[in-house]
């Protein structure tokens, strides 16, 4: 069978199981949305946030993109993240990078060319600002797995210091950030940093190392 036509069939299999256990389950997502949190996070094929969350839909807004890359001129990005805060009221931000990152290894490693070369350009930065820390770790692994994170951490200042989330903060609305990183070899989330209205930007460290 093409594989096209099995996702068909897991559909509805899906559906009808959540109506088996819920019969007004797919009623109540007519009303409306309102979901806790934003994902931001990568669009690698083996990190499904809803999945290793366990979460129903409806519980989660979410943008993906390369290397989970905050960037001020994305407006896709920008679009996502002042709806989720001004309109739905999401409490918690999440930037979740994760290990053996292809698009930090790229960035890392070269052989890029087009969109994806020019949209690396972020990332590459992040790299040059911790250069010396990611040439000093002992192995290649290591390099990558250390760039995940401090590009987590980059990442998360760069949201904190977006107009939609300044203004949040401005205006007292419950709002924290999270930075996470996910290990694909063992499944786990391993929390990195948290930004809330009363950090000082400027004044935010490197997360500690989450894998040795």
């Amino acid at each position: 069978m093409r594989q096209y036509k099995q996702l068909l069939l897991a559909n509805k299999a899906w559906a009808a199981e959540l109506t088996d256990e819920n019969p007004d389950f797919f009623s109540r997502q007519t009303v409306g949305q309102k979901p806790e949190f934003l994902w931001i996070g990568c669009s690698d094929s083996r990190v499904n946030p809803e999945q290793m969350t366990m979460t129903q839909p409806g519980g989660m807004f979410i943008h993906r993109n390369i290397a989970n890359l905050v960037n001020h001129d994305d407006l896709n990005l920008m679009s996502v993240l002042q709806y989720a805060v001004d309109v739905l009221g999401v409490r918690h931000i999440v930037v979740c990078g994760h290990h053996s990152c292809g698009g930090i290894k790229a960035t890392l490693h070269g052989g890029t060319e087009g969109p994806v070369d020019r949209w690396l350009d972020t990332a590459r930065d992040v790299l040059a600002e911790h250069a010396d820390e990611i040439d000093a770790q002992p192995t290649d692994d290591a390099k990558v797995n250390r760039l995940v994170e401090v590009n987590v951490r980059d990442q998360l200042v760069r949201l904190a210091r977006t107009a939609t989330v300044q203004a949040a903060f401005a205006r007292n609305q419950e709002l924290w950030l999270h930075g996470w990183v996910y290990d694909i070899r063992d499944g786990h989330i391993k929390p990195l940093m948290e930004i809330d209205r009363d950090t000082t930007l400027d004044e935010v460290g490197r997360p500690e190392k989450v894998l040795v």
